[in-house]
């Protein structure tokens, strides 16, 4: 196998096409893959959704053709059903709030991707993220850092690759911001240079909702109707399943009153939505599992650092201790406020990604 082969994940965007570009430029041997991970939808022949449209494809290979390298698609529906979409339907049916986007770089984008492109000979995979990748003389490991363009950074979403992984990942837009990505497309004659972004979940179609393609995929496994009680237990309402709902959620409840309610927690085994005022949301603390650390296999002590509880969470600063059983407790210097099992918090030092976890409770 040889390592100078570069495979570049290839959307159809306008980020993966500038990624491609800036390699190419460089000299880099490239092969493109776009990757097929939803087809269409419901049996409509012109829907899709927000990814893997024919539209998109036959972008990505105007790309390649332009820059001069093979493209090709790839079928990996049953790879995200499996990794993506059937762990997102349970972390919803058990009354957690999932993020699939950093299971499908961990577990499809670094993981089966790169299976797929060493048996074409490329040793690494590069994408369109914006976040930076570096090695660190002394330990040898590979940090991740936050983008140059902090409206983009996507570092939240890549906090558990694998050092493996992380060491066969390029991001080639890390130093970047948006508008010299589009400056870039548009002076190498790009056909994805004005591309409109796509947002959300890249699976879900315009018009429809996360619930809509669970329901499609056959993955919704809710546990049926429950009741909607307040912190007291007093049933206020009935509810169709619980994996309609999500820690912080105001609007869909059914309940009218003086005063505006929120879920403030999930009981699945009860099929039990547990309602409040605001400010039952807040929290000083959470546990978090799965942890993954970036600069060092575990931290000697207690670790100060910024902690982000959801993707457009600011950072909070808080106190992390390692159990050094794979779980860890975050304290907030100040209470947060819906911190939602299921979601990733991911730790801070500040551009420097320490590592981060799955909150639990």
């Amino acid at each position: 196998m040889s390592p100078s082969l570069t495979a570049v994940a290839m959307s159809g965007g306008v980020d993966s096409s500038v990624a491609a570009s800036l390699l190419a430029s460089a000299g880099r041997p490239l092969v493109g893959f776009s990757m097929k991970l939803v087809d269409r939808l419901a049996g409509e022949e012109e829907r899709y959704g927000r990814c893997c449209s024919p539209d998109d494809f036959a972008d990505a290979r105007r790309v390649a053709d332009r820059l001069g390298f093979p493209h090709f698609v790839l079928d990996m529906e049953d790879d995200f059903r499996e990794r993506v979409l059937a762990p997102f339907a349970r972390d919803y049916a058990a009354g957690r709030t999932p993020s699939p986007c950093v299971r499908c770089n961990s577990h499809v984008k670094f993981d089966a991707l790169l299976a797929r492109a060493r048996a074409v000979g490329a040793g690494r995979v590069a994408t369109g993220h914006y976040a930076v990748l570096a090695r660190d003389p002394r330990s040898g490991r590979t940090l991740l850092r936050a983008a140059a363009d902090r409206e983009k950074d996507q570092s939240y979403f890549l906090f558990d690759l694998s050092e493996a992984q992380r060491a066969q990942a390029e991001f080639p837009l890390g130093g970047l911001t948006k508008d010299q990505v589009r400056a870039n497309a548009r002076e190498a004659g790009l056909p994805t240079a004005e591309k409109p972004e796509s947002m959300d979940l890249c699976f879900v179609s315009e018009g429809e909702s996360y619930r809509d393609v669970l329901a499609r995929a056959g993955e919704i496994s809710g546990g049926g109707p429950g009741e909607i009680v307040d912190g007291e237990g007093r049933v206020l309402a009935r509810h169709p399943g619980i994996e309609r709902f999500t820690v912080g959620q105001r609007r869909g409840l059914g309940i009218s009153g003086p005063d505006p309610l929120y879920v403030v927690a999930l009981d699945a085994p009860a099929r039990r939505v547990v309602v409040g005022e605001e400010k039952a949301l807040y929290r000083e603390k959470c546990r978090v599992e799965r942890v993954r650390w970036i600069p060092f296999d575990r931290p000697m002590g207690p670790v100060a650092a910024s902690v982000r509880i959801r993707s457009g969470h600011a950072g909070a600063p808080a106190t992390i201790d390692d159990h050094g059983d794979g779980t860890a407790s975050i304290r907030f210097a100040e209470a947060q406020r819906a911190i939602a099992p299921g979601q990733a918090a991911v730790f801070y030092d500040g551009d420097l990604v320490l590592g981060g976890g799955w909150i639990a409770g």
